[in-house]
């Protein structure tokens, strides 16, 4: 059976380093907050050239550290992408702020900055809420247009996030993601980019007063000087010494190879499909770090309808994401928004296996196969 993202193919060329990496905290003992995290931290934050990371149990933890150190609450409002999986939107509300769901663009399927303008000014004309922040989503590995978005904040006065939990390797010239936000949070979830075998996030950012915060909020909201004076209210959300031997050596590999592989594969799905489908599209000056291949289809019935045939085939294919966050049950009580652009990508996008050690033979057969039924739905 083809693999969606293969992590065995990559755990059996990383075995000996990986299973050194995990013997040495085995023999160490100290399981939570040993010696790979804290030098994890600061390998991830020299590549994404930021003066600080600070890791944490998973990305919605990372994401919501954020917001709790910027002491975002009730009736605050957070503007954030709705072509997007449930967290981004999910943390908003946990801290008690109502979340305000903005239209992406067509085609990078990122923030469009002229509907989040639309909506932090018809939110500031309801005055229901406070205008605070913005989530910014880097959705299947490429960076939202932070050239555009970065001083819609300032002229607003809105804090930007950026989630880059898809992004995470995708950079814009020679500035990478995890560094366009005030602050910037990233999932280590096995199937993202840069992934570890269980749950991981991180924060990053280049503020120093962000720093002592997010650290304290982490670990119960505890002093730097004694874990038993808790001085505010916090989670516990550590990445265990495990997780943080294994992601460093997935990130050397990451930055040695696996980036230019993923590209590779990408350019050679772009290359068969053009003409049979709608490709994704990579701004100019923009590098994807290739999360999702995701390719669009003419109508939810031509989609639906291939997905099925794919998956007769072996070839397993998903869709993300079927249902906009505006419409997801648990945001019923809000406003509805206007995302036409959201709603008609949820009916029509497709991802395909995507991964550093897809060989070029088996995309190939995935691009034919596809070829080939489009070729007889439109006959």
């Amino acid at each position: 059976m083809m693999e969606f993202r293969d992590l065995k193919a990559q755990y059996q060329k990383l075995k000996p380093k990986i299973d050194a990496a995990v013997a040495g905290v085995l023999e160490s003992s100290r399981y939570i907050m040993g010696t790979p995290v804290a030098e994890l931290e600061q390998q991830l934050a020299d590549y994404a050239g930021v003066k600080y990371c600070i890791s944490c149990g998973n990305g919605t933890d990372a994401l919501q550290l954020a917001l709790m150190a910027w002491d975002i609450g009730p009736g605050d409002l957070v503007f954030v992408s709705d072509f997007s999986f449930f967290a981004s939107a999910e943390v908003i509300a946990l801290v008690g702020a109502t979340p305000v769901f903005v239209d992406v663009d067509a085609d990078t399927f990122n923030m469009d900055a002229a509907a989040l303008e639309r909506a932090v000014k018809q939110a500031k004309r309801e005055g229901k809420g406070k205008p605070k922040a913005v989530i910014s989503v880097d959705l299947f590995g490429q960076p939202a247009d932070y050239a555009a978005i970065r001083p819609l904040c300032e002229k607003y006065g809105l804090k930007l996030l950026e989630d880059a939990a898809q992004g995470f390797g995708g950079r814009i010239g020679s500035q990478k993601a995890g560094s366009f936000g005030d602050i910037a949070a990233t999932s280590f979830f096995p199937s993202k980019p840069l992934g570890c075998y269980g749950d991981g996030g991180a924060v990053f950012t280049d503020h120093d007063e962000c720093v002592e915060i997010v650290k304290s909020l982490r670990v119960h909201g505890k002093s730097p000087s004694d874990k038993y004076d808790n001085i505010r209210i916090g989670i516990n959300s550590r990445l265990d010494s495990l997780q943080a031997a294994i992601l460093q050596v997935k990130l050397q590999a990451f930055r040695d190879y696996e980036l230019e592989q993923v590209n590779s594969v990408a350019d050679t799905y772009s290359a068969l499909l053009k003409d049979a489908v709608k490709i994704p599209k990579i701004k100019s000056g923009f590098y994807s770090s290739w999360a999702q291949y995701t390719i669009m289809l003419e109508s939810q019935i031509q989609r639906d309808s291939l997905q099925r045939y794919l998956k007769e085939q072996g070839i397993p294919a998903m869709i993300f994401y079927p249902k906009p966050l505006h419409k997801q049950k648990a945001f019923e009580n809000l406003p509805q928004a206007r995302c036409p652009v959201t709603e008609e990508l949820c009916g029509r996008v497709l991802s395909l296996p995507m991964h550093p050690y897809l060989r070029e033979d088996t995309v190939e057969q995935i691009a034919k196969i596809i070829i080939q039924y489009i070729g007889k739905m439109k006959k």
